[in-house]
């Protein structure tokens, strides 16, 4: 597999069949991760959801996160994170919307959610979102677990996380998440229903980035 940014050999690991998900170990090296951190620390503001009925955004009580959006191509690191994750999930660069930064404090949340739209609508950054990448930018030592609850884990495994069934990833910097909301005949797949637990105890927020692909 081509080389990634992180210090370790990149690999990738299956989580589940349905939906379909793998994590990418070792994706962005530490100083890829500070870097994206230090661009959007300016700029966060309170996140939204899309509004299904207007295709526009608005604010939802079950996610209480802040992000942002950096531009594509923003910068050389930019560039190079963004080549690397066309290389690795075999989708064109062009598919994708901006990279999103969301910053997760202690006791903030997103509840259980789908991240493709409904109706036809399209998100200002991007197309219908097909399939999800979760850089994780930071470690977490309690809490910020990214969870499927109804997924299928390949072998058994939470990978650490502390959900009791569906599939639980514990955010580890330099990681990268993907999966699908779509089935491979077009369908919206509702296992890929998805959600991060409530952060307790790190003093240091919980960030990572989320590339949604069309």
């Amino acid at each position: 597999m081509p080389g990634g940014g992180g210090e370790g050999e990149l690999w990738m690991e299956e989580l589940s069949s349905e939906p379909r998900a793998s994590l990418f170990h070792n994706f962005l090296s530490k100083e890829e991760c500070e870097h994206l951190i230090s661009l959007a620390k300016p700029c966060l503001k309170k996140s939204r959801v899309v509004d299904e009925e207007t295709g526009g955004t608005k604010e939802f009580s079950g996610r209480t996160s802040s992000g942002m959006f950096l531009k594509r191509g923003q910068d050389q690191v930019v560039c190079r994170i963004e080549k690397r994750i066309a290389d690795h999930t075999s989708i064109p660069l062009e598919n994708g919307e901006g990279l999103q930064v969301l910053h997760y404090q202690v006791g903030q949340k997103f509840d259980p959610h789908f991240d493709y739209t409904e109706n036809g609508h399209v998100t200002k950054n991007g197309g219908p979102r097909q399939a999800t990448l979760l850089m994780y930018l930071s470690d977490v030592e309690d809490g910020g677990e990214t969870v499927f609850p109804k997924a299928t884990p390949k072998g058994g495994s939470l990978l650490g996380g502390r959900a009791k069934r569906g599939v639980s990833v514990k955010p580890e910097m330099g990681d990268a998440l993907l999966f699908w909301s779509m089935r491979p005949d077009g369908s919206h797949d509702p296992k890929s229903l998805n959600g991060g637990i409530v952060r307790n105890m790190t003093p240091l927020g919980h960030c990572f980035v989320i590339l949604v692909i069309e």
